[in-house]
């Protein structure tokens, strides 16, 4: 029985670690990247004092055990200056280096540090609602559910908020996540640096349908993403005050979808509602 619950604990643990790694260490983006590096360098750091610790732990117990008649046992011997000095100082040296790394890595991953690109960046817009996403682009008119997509090679400026509850909003493989709130406005910049399909949700979480609250982003070509948008722009419903609405009171996990079409000042309106959905205006979605 003993042996058999001991097989279960280890393939239980190399499956969860089968399906972090590709999320953690297979990095798609520039920040991505920099969070890995963060993250081994740290582990090296960590590691610089806890094996030599754990080797020590080892010789001394073989050292001075019973049967070493070579051990001195000094029952006087109570300090050392120069030992104490030692024994301080390297765990000492360990947080300085991963406070100066940590440091480092804050300023040069700030969620707002716009990304060094030829590419010009381009604008999402994030709602999170119960409990679904929606994605709007401002530039291109047009918003989707459920489904994010991007060009490869591009940055993308995130503006992110809450229509309901705190929410947080993480692409694993493209880096920081950052909360959403109601009635604020959170920043974040990521790139995809090649095509490719991943992995985005929620990391906070928010309620019965938090487990089903993920979504799909599809890093395509920069001409496969023009034409995506200018297929999607005038087709299908559009997103106004009443379609918000009606999006905003669907539960459970709903398929992705797009809309055709998204007024001006969509997005700031749904901030200023302070975690109540856009109401119906004669504005088609704007504020009166």
């Amino acid at each position: 029985m003993l042996i058999r619950a001991t097989r279960r604990a280890g393939f239980l643990a190399a499956l969860a670690t089968t399906a972090c790694a590709p999320a953690l260490l297979d990095p798609a983006g520039p920040v991505a990247a920099g969070e890995k590096t963060l993250l081994i360098n740290s582990l090296a750091v960590m590691l610089g004092i806890v094996l030599p610790v754990i080797l020590a732990t080892i010789a001394f117990a073989w050292w001075f055990r019973a049967s070493n008649t070579r051990a001195k046992h000094l029952p006087e011997w109570s300090y050392s200056g120069k030992l104490e000095l030692l024994v301080w100082s390297v765990p000492l040296l360990v947080i300085i280096f991963l406070g100066g790394m940590g440091w480092v890595a804050s300023h040069d991953l700030d969620p707002q540090r716009p990304l060094a690109s030829r590419q010009k960046p381009i604008t999402v817009q994030v709602i999170a609602l119960d409990w679904k996403w929606l994605f709007v682009y401002p530039e291109q008119g047009v918003a989707s559910v459920n489904r994010l997509v991007i060009p490869a090679g591009t940055p993308v400026q995130f503006r992110i908020t809450s229509a309901t509850v705190m929410n947080s909003f993480f692409v694993p493989q493209l880096g920081s996540q950052i909360y959403a709130m109601a009635g604020m406005e959170a920043k974040l910049n990521l790139m995809a640096d090649r095509p490719g399909r991943f992995r985005g949700l929620s990391a906070h979480y928010s309620g019965e349908g938090f487990s089903d609250m993920d979504f799909t982003v599809d890093a395509v070509p920069p001409r496969q993403f023009a034409a995506w948008a200018a297929g999607t722009k005038g087709q299908g419903p559009a997103l106004n005050g009443a379609s918000y609405l009606a999006l905003a009171k669907q539960h459970g996990s709903i398929a992705p979808f797009t809309y055709g079409s998204v007024p001006p000042g969509f997005f700031a309106a749904a901030v200023r509602q302070a975690g109540a959905p856009v109401h119906e205006t004669d504005n088609g979605g704007r504020e009166s």
